[in-house]
């Protein structure tokens, strides 16, 4: 159970406020995120959602709460009706095909699963007779087999979006149905079209409205009073605020704690859209890069906060994750490269004060930010970098293989798992897999192989033998551009990915000495090859950590359905 100690606080869109977590029931918590309208493949703003309510969910249990997560999948729709009619489809088979998609994304940025998934078509029950609950409480009608909830029956409508009636001007999206009793009332229960899945009610053959639907699921599976209600900004109205209207008529009871939403996703800092056609797929990010780095981008923005993507700022996610992943197989390597008997003294070796304090630091500073509403760009861009540059320094002294030296790269990885488990960044593959899987990534941007690489590689080494360093910095230049980083360490050249670096011209032959290149850099932005004399433009570091992610803050327009 959470500590009192660690005060938890969260902001609440109810009250507009940031309010220490208080559960309904002591050491446990009740949390419903609303699904996605399965009809089409997840899109990077629904990712923005699911991974906030992801290290929602995952603090929630580091702090030892036994949370019950429920998140919904809305597989009857207008939405989903439409899209089978236009590709001859049938809408069960489709949104069933696009719910295991969503499910496949979510696997891939390391999403858990929640407690439970409901889908709208396994609870018509449910649905019916909490429609039946609010007729019988005088806040909804029947009309020709529609039932509309009735808003000027429930006072109290408006509470979470702070909007009054006169401000729902009608007509402005969709025609006013005259049978409304006031043009604001929305759909409960829609009568059958002709061709539309239906399925029998007391109101004659029709589906669900769309925001009936998550009332009904989270009673279900929650009571009608339970904590945490989160979903995307755009929600607030008129689907949460409808939840709020038709849970209170039901049942007296119903009320939720805490209402969570998360910020809007924009593209190069224009409204994301599928109308507007610049949404983009988390497939397709996924596919040329690795989905930590969607994940890492997403979280170096505060979940409240509007996101903007870009390409790069993806780069640098990606960038942040071969350097926290290439340190943390350093570490492991260093500790391997030990005989079997010194990695068995080095579990009861002692570690520096430094190290301590070290890990202390990010201990309490994760502890601290993650209580203070889920601050994880902090944590990315701080602490958590000044531990990996601490872990770098100190592997350097590795080569004595000290013992103390040793336990503290041990505690210092293991520190650094727990808080990347907690933010969801810590992979089940090994770290040579995952920067493996980086690497290959890399290459696709690149439209490069492996062998590629190689070969411009042994083309530089010739052409350095030949003294010729103009024509082995083109090579390196012309690499970087695409994203590709060669290092020179010892007599070895290798590889890794890079922030593409743009508007490289041609450089001079003017030459020196190799040894004269800078090696270390603090920065992934630095990763723009320096000419073979050139130290004032320096290669990038085998682990360069990555330049903080843009916070932004202004409002934006929400990413639509």
């Amino acid at each position: 159970m959470a500590t009192e100690k660690l005060k938890f606080q969260l902001y609440n869109s109810l009250s507009k406020q940031k309010e220490v977590f208080k559960p309904k029931i002591e050491g446990k918590v009740g949390m419903y995120v609303c699904g996605v309208t399965s009809y089409d493949f997840s899109h990077i703003g629904h990712a923005r959602a699911y991974v906030a309510f992801d290290v929602l969910y995952r603090y929630l249990k580091y702090l030892g709460y036994d949370v019950t997560y429920v998140r919904n999948f809305t597989d009857v729709d207008d939405k989903i009706i439409r899209r089978a009619n236009e590709i001859g489809e049938n809408p069960k088979v489709l949104s069933s095909h696009f719910c295991n998609e969503f499910l496949i994304d979510m696997e891939h940025l390391h999403c858990l699963v929640p407690t439970h998934q409901p889908r709208v078509t396994e609870h018509m029950q449910q649905i019916k007779d909490m429609i039946a609950q609010i007729i019988s409480n005088d806040c909804a009608y029947a009309v020709d087999g529609d039932v509309y909830f009735s808003v000027d029956n429930f006072p109290n409508y408006g509470l979470l979006s702070g909007r009054k009636l006169e401000d729902n001007r009608a007509g402005e999206r969709v025609a006013v149905d005259e049978r409304k009793r006031n043009p604001a009332d929305f759909a409960l229960w829609k009568a059958a079209k002709p061709g539309e899945p239906f399925w029998d009610s007391p109101w004659g053959p029709g589906r669900p409205g769309w925001h009936i639907e998550c009332s009904a699921m989270s009673a279900e599976y929650l009571t009608h009073t339970f904590d945490i209600h989160g979903g995307g900004m755009d929600l607030i109205f008129p689907h949460h605020e409808n939840e709020i209207a038709q849970s209170c008529a039901a049942s007296s009871e119903s009320k939720v704690n805490y209402w969570v939403h998360n910020g809007f996703v924009t593209a190069n800092d224009e409204k994301m859209s599928k109308s507007l056609g610049n949404f983009f797929t988390i497939r397709e990010v996924t596919n040329i890069y690795h989905p930590l780095a969607l994940r890492y981008f997403l979280l170096g923005t505060h979940y409240r906060s509007p996101v903007n993507y870009s390409i790069y700022q993806i780069e640098i996610a990606s960038e942040a994750i071969f350097y926290l992943y290439q340190t943390l197989l350093d570490c492991e390597n260093a500790v391997q490269s030990l005989s079997e008997d010194a990695r068995a003294n080095v579990k009861t070796a002692g570690i520096s004060a430094l190290t301590r304090e070290c890990i202390n630091k990010l201990h309490t500073e994760f502890e601290t930010k993650m209580s203070d509403d889920l601050h994880t760009p902090t944590i990315l861009n701080s602490s958590l970098q000044e531990t990996l540059r601490y872990i770098n320094s100190s592997k350097k002294q590795s080569k004595q293989q000290q013992l103390s030296t040793m336990k503290s790269l041990v505690d210092l990885e293991e520190k650094v798992r727990e808080v990347l488990d907690v933010l969801g960044l810590l992979s089940k593959s090994s770290y040579t897999e995952v920067l493996e899987q980086l690497k290959d990534k890399a290459l696709r941007r690149a439209s490069l192989t492996e062998e590629d690489i190689l070969h411009s590689i042994e083309e530089r080494m010739i052409a350095r033998k030949n003294k010729e360093f103009s024509k082995s910095d083109q090579i390196r230049f012309v690499l970087a551009a695409k994203g590709i980083a060669l290092m020179d360490i010892g007599k070895e050249t290798v590889w890794r990915p890079c922030v593409p670096v743009q508007g490289q011209s041609d450089v001079s032959a003017q030459s020196e000495e190799p040894s004269l290149r800078v090696q270390q850099t603090n920065s992934p932005l630095e990763s723009a090859p320096a000419a073979e004399t050139a130290p004032t433009n320096p290669l990038p570091a085998e682990n360069a950590p990555a330049k903080p992610l843009a916070e932004n803050a202004h409002s934006v327009s929400p990413v639509e359905e």
